[in-house]
């Protein structure tokens, strides 16, 4: 059974700095690509940020690009997601989400599982 579990998020000023981390169960993490997405209150997801099964590429959405960084350490199950230079527009629930076929990249929405989330609330 897949289990995708986030962790790390909390309240933070505008301009500070907070990480998320992901943990992987029930499948082979390592082949995997991953994302990150995001839903701000009263919105819909919001793809955040990608990472290829070796962590070697990643890409970013604009909004988000030269202030969040994606990685991985595929020993530990672990992605996650390093959050700099805060706005008030981050303020969201993050998922991670896994690509649904081994070693290939997708594009949002077509993941097949997603975590639960947790809340990033940045302050003003």
């Amino acid at each position: 059974q897949v289990q995708l579990v986030e962790s790390g998020g909390g309240l933070v000023q505008a301009g500070g700095s907070m990480r998320l981390a992901c943990v992987g169960d029930g499948f082979f993490f390592a082949n995997y690509w991953m994302y990150w997405v995001r839903q701000a209150p009263g919105k819909g997801l919001e793809w955040v940020a990608l990472i290829s099964a070796g962590g070697t590429a990643a890409d970013y959405s604009e909004s988000v690009r030269g202030r969040f960084t994606i990685s991985r350490v595929n020993a530990q199950r672990t992605l996650y997601l390093q959050m700099n230079d805060l706005k008030s527009e981050d303020t969201a629930v993050y998922y991670c989400a896994k690509c649904p076929d081994w070693t290939t990249r997708c594009e949002h929405p077509h993941y097949d599982f997603r975590g639960q989330g947790t809340q990033v609330t940045v302050s003003s």
